[in-house]
């Protein structure tokens, strides 16, 4: 951009701190008029040279300003540069300015402030992203810190809310000691206290959270065009900010995790609810008439157990009135000989177990019924019916493995699984660990793992296809398709995973499974 001749440049040098600096401009400015007019040649021959607030500042003249700090070209400012290539008179300044530099042995030139202003804006406008990211990083290190789907909800609210926190604190300058956490933040360590989640995890989590955002301002401003000093100043900056933003607001979140904790152990402290986990924990020798006494409850009947939750429910609801009512009238449903016994897992979730004097059969499919003809059911996760203490906590355990593979496998609204449905306990007891059971199944499938629908379609059949003993006829008739496709679409499946399956057919058919249940969650990220 070119000027015209006359128009007086002024060098403004208030924005220069360094005092050695500021007589450099000063001198080549009052020393050699046109040498420092070279420095900006943009704006034409005929243009003079002044520095702002001297007498080297003729007045009476049309001004354009040059700040170190901002540059107003024509009316129009332009922040220090990020990730932008500067115009031709843009680079002539910080030529001429550097070559000042060399001498003052400083960097100056830079807006620090403005360079993390727009930092923080864009990755703001990444905070979706970003989020999930730094989710998936403590998720897999705390595996404490999974939880169903109204915790994950939580734990995902929490973390797009502190990162949008400190980065408006960043981006707008706000001193950390008047930022307070936000709401989502609180409830998620309420939610956290309940589910005996301990307070270390959540520390844990809110340092792992700040290292992976720390390196992803690394990435951002190593992909930034900004001279070295100033990304380490910027740098600086960030890390400084999260540190005391994670100091503060840990801090916060732990008095209310402490609070919440307090008052949820006392609402606990009823026998029957402490009794009940002390059978589940199964760490003490029970006298089990005692405990039918105590828990009002026939222990030497058979149990079904049952997981209750409602996925849709709100963070800060309390769905136990209704949760108790259905399990109630669920046992009617059932068949239950007794009523069922109900203990609060939450306030979202509940336990309970359907006592029968005698096995049924049938018990897991009026459950379903049940379920199905109700339109406010809750999701349900169900044990296998066995008869004793043992039988009550082992029912109880098979009845959480189904539900952990409903809330792993984000089944949409309320679902019904069984730890008897065939594969279940399988796939529950492979992905122990989802972490790891996602990186066994990339392995495992190769680019048959892939996150779309070609892939799923390859992969069920493959699945059935195995399922019926390896013939065409039979999947063809289960999956109501021609014989010929799929015939094809075995082959394409085979191709897609890059080698046979003859040799780990095994593997290959629990990676499927693993599929079938977890869905989505056990597949590698989109590539």
């Amino acid at each position: 951009m070119r000027h015209e001749p006359g128009v007086l440049v002024v060098v403004d040098i208030a924005g220069l701190v360094d005092q050695q600096h500021r007589n450099a401009v000063h001198d080549a400015v009052s020393t050699s008029q046109p040498a420092a007019a070279s420095l900006f040649g943009e704006f034409g021959a005929g243009a003079k040279v002044g520095v702002a607030g001297t007498e080297f500042e003729p007045a009476g003249v049309r001004r354009r300003i040059y700040s170190p700090f901002r540059h107003v070209l024509g009316g129009e400012t332009a922040h220090c540069p990020v990730n932008r290539h500067p115009d031709r008179g843009g680079r002539n300044y910080r030529r001429g300015v550097t070559d000042l530099r060399r001498d003052a042995e400083y960097d100056a030139e830079f807006d620090v402030d403005g360079c993390i202003t727009e930092i923080a804006a864009r990755m703001n406008e990444r905070l979706t992203e970003l989020a999930s990211d730094v989710l998936l990083h403590i998720a897999d290190a705390i595996p404490e810190m999974r939880g169903d789907a109204l915790t994950t909800e939580l734990f995902r609210a929490s973390a797009e809310g502190n990162i949008n926190t400190v980065l408006r604190a960043l981006r707008y300058h706000i001193a950390v000691e008047s930022v307070e956490a936000p709401n989502a933040a609180l409830e998620h360590a309420r939610r956290l206290a309940q589910n005996d989640v301990t307070v270390n995890a959540l520390v844990r989590s809110y340092r792992l959270g700040q290292s992976r955002v720390s390196e992803l301002v690394f990435d951002t401003v190593r992909m930034t065009d900004i001279p070295p000093t100033a990304k380490v100043a910027v740098l600086e900056r960030f890390t400084a900010t999260l540190f005391q933003y994670v100091d503060r607001i840990s801090q916060q979140v732990i008095a209310v995790y402490e609070e919440e904790r307090e008052r949820w152990l006392e609402g606990q402290n009823s026998i029957r609810a402490v009794r009940v986990r002390e059978l589940l924990a199964g760490k003490k020798i029970v006298d089990i008439d005692d405990a039918t006494t105590s828990i009002r409850y026939p222990l030497r009947w058979h149990h079904l157990a049952v997981v209750i939750w409602y996925p849709d429910a709100r963070a800060d609801g309390d769905e136990l009135p209704r949760l108790q009512r259905f399990l109630s009238e669920l046992g009617q449903g059932a068949g239950a000989a007794a009523k069922p016994l109900f203990v609060a897992e939450n306030r979202v979730t509940g336990w309970g177990w359907l006592p029968y004097q005698e096995a049924k059969a049938d018990a897991v499919n009026k459950i379903r019924a049940f379920a199905a003809g109700r339109h406010d059911s809750p999701s349900i996760g169900i044990g296998m019916t066995a008869a004793g203490i043992d039988g009550f906590r082992r029912s109880h355990n098979q009845a959480q493995m189904a539900r952990s593979v409903a809330v792993a496998g984000s089944q949409q609204g309320p679902t019904v699984l069984a730890a008897a449905d065939p594969g279940l306990s399988m796939a529950a007891l492979l992905a122990g660990d989802v972490g790891k059971a996602r990186d066994w199944v990339a392995d495992t499938l190769g680019d048959l793992a892939g996150h779309n629908e070609n892939d799923a379609r390859l992969r069920e059949t493959l699945w059935v296809y195995l399922r019926c003993g390896s013939s065409y006829k039979l999947a063809s008739e289960e999956l109501i398709l021609h014989f010929n496709t799929v015939r094809y679409r075995v082959g394409r499946a085979v191709a897609r995973r890059g080698r046979p399956i003859d040799d780990d057919r095994l593997d290959v058919e629990a990676a499927l499974l693993l599929c079938q249940w977890y869905g989505t969650a056990v597949l590698p990220p989109s590539r």
